[in-house]
């Protein structure tokens, strides 16, 4: 393992400052700062850039991203056992690094970017990895806060957010991920990297929002999604019922076969399916 830095490895950090892993957390330390420092390369050039981790921990993550030359980096930590660590940081990159001591889901970083657009590169709490996601790619108006999205998340998680049509994994997270950006996973990364050690493997996804998705009201969107894949075995002229509208009209705006299943209608139809539901409910 080579170091980053000149601070001292973090299972030494760990040690130090108490710092063992809790689960009510989501918390999975990575110590290998070679895997840190790649996370940190996936986000692109960090030059100038302002970057938002959430949970950051001991800091392995953040002591990559001021390496690789973030200007700031906003770190924001719910668990305060980790702030003497990161102060530790803080010491070492002076002025850079800005440490909220909040939880992320309530957190909006905006009254802290002013004009500035942020990267948010995190290894996420296990626990709010999704919640977290879908309020980012959630965010009205659009285009987002963010230019890019650097994230770990469990395996099966990665799989359902870069899903398509006809992939197994092809869900309500996959539509709604894939119709506001371009979504990737990068790599895996190993049970054994972590401490505690999970027991599944972890992957990189990179989300680049769209800067113009194609038009729809998201919250019809969601509607159909949660529609047609909440019976996802049924074919789509019988789980569209539950919207209380003619399915008919609504795989007709698709051009979509009434007796197709949820997992082989492209993001596309989706948005056509929303659109419709819209004017539907508009014109009474």
């Amino acid at each position: 393992m080579s170091a980053i830095d000149d601070l001292p490895p973090l299972r030494e950090v760990i040690r130090r400052h108490s710092l063992s892993a809790r689960k009510s957390l989501g918390q999975n330390f990575l110590l290998d700062l070679n895997l840190t420092a790649r996370i940190a390369r996936a986000a692109g050039s960090l030059e100038d850039a302002t970057v938002v981790e959430i949970g950051p921990g001991p800091g392995g993550l953040t002591r990559a991203l001021l390496a690789q030359g973030a200007r700031h980096v906003i770190a924001v930590e719910r668990d305060p056992r980790a702030f003497p660590a990161l102060e530790e940081i803080s010491r070492r990159y002076p002025g850079r690094l800005e440490i909220i001591g909040t939880d992320a889901q309530q957190f909006d970083p905006r009254p802290f970017l002013g004009s500035t657009r942020a990267k948010i590169v995190a290894n996420l709490p296990y626990n709010i990895a999704t919640q977290l996601l879908i309020g980012w790619l959630s965010i009205e108006p659009w285009p987002p806060w963010y230019e890019l999205m650097v994230l770990m998340f469990q395996r099966e998680v990665a799989e359902r957010i870069v899903a398509r049509e006809n992939d197994e994994a092809y869900g309500r997270l996959g539509v709604l991920a894939n119709w506001r950006a371009e979504t990737k996973i990068l790599f895996d990364i190993s049970p054994s990297a972590f401490v505690p050690q999970p027991q599944v493997t972890s992957s990189v996804v990179r989300l680049i929002p769209r800067t113009s998705p194609e038009a729809c009201d998201r919250r019809a969107l969601e509607q159909v999604a949660a529609a047609a894949f909440g019976q996802r075995r049924k074919m789509l002229r019988q789980s569209l019922k539950s919207l209380s509208v003619d399915p008919a009209r609504l795989v007709a705006a698709a051009d979509v076969d009434p007796t197709r299943r949820a997992e082989t209608v492209p993001v596309g139809g989706f948005v056509a399916m929303a659109r419709e539901l819209t004017n539907i409910r508009n014109t009474g």
